[in-house]
């Protein structure tokens, strides 16, 4: 019986959203999450065949941790309250994952889609799938509510909330506390006209 392996999957994970967050994409080598985590080299290739899928595995655990929040959230009735709690959620997700925000926002085109195997591709586009439809229905559901169309709508659900993250996440910092209630706030007034 061989002995359990020193570092998880996790771990490699963990220190390539580091990597992202400090050098970029081009900064998330094999051999720099290694050292990164303190394994040897080969270590890495035990658990990821090649970078494009350590890439995949950094996006696809990444963007099943928001959905997850962000898909319960546009669920929620009534739509109005739904929208806002969803636009809430984006900047929540950031600050307690700041790192990962950076990555979300500069998407899987960052990462290297076009170089994953099929699979992965597969799985993205189909992650896509499921967010392009969450969206869709609740700018159905919000149209008739607001009168207004759907680019007013995807700027209050979307543009506003990851424009006001995405200064800060920038810096290498999480978005100040008070911005999920501005978020809200203004999403409110965009969606209904209400303070």
């Amino acid at each position: 019986m061989g002995r359990p392996p020193r570092h998880t999957a996790d771990d490699f994970l963990d220190a390539a959203v580091r990597l992202f967050a400090a050098e970029g994409a081009a900064g998330v080598t094999m051999s720099a999450v290694a050292r990164e985590v303190g394994a040897p080299s080969g270590s890495i290739y035990h658990r990821f065949p090649g970078r494009p899928a350590l890439l995949a595995a950094v996006w696809f655990r990444t963007l099943t941790s928001f959905q997850q929040g962000y898909l319960e959230a546009l669920e929620q009735e009534p739509p109005l309250e739904a929208a806002i709690e969803a636009a809430a959620q984006i900047v929540r997700w950031c600050r307690a994952h700041p790192a990962e925000g950076k990555l979300l926002y500069q998407g899987n085109r960052a990462l290297g889609v076009d170089d994953w195997n099929d699979e992965d591709r597969a799985r993205a586009d189909e992650a896509n799938r499921r967010l392009d439809a969450a969206i869709t229905k609740i700018v159905r559901r919000l149209r008739p509510l607001t009168g207004q169309s759907t680019d007013e709508l995807m700027l209050a659900l979307v543009d506003l909330p990851y424009a006001a993250v995405r200064r800060h996440l920038d810096r290498g910092e999480a978005p100040p506390p008070r911005t999920v209630d501005l978020v809200a706030r203004t999403t409110r007034t965009l969606l209904s006209g209400s303070g």
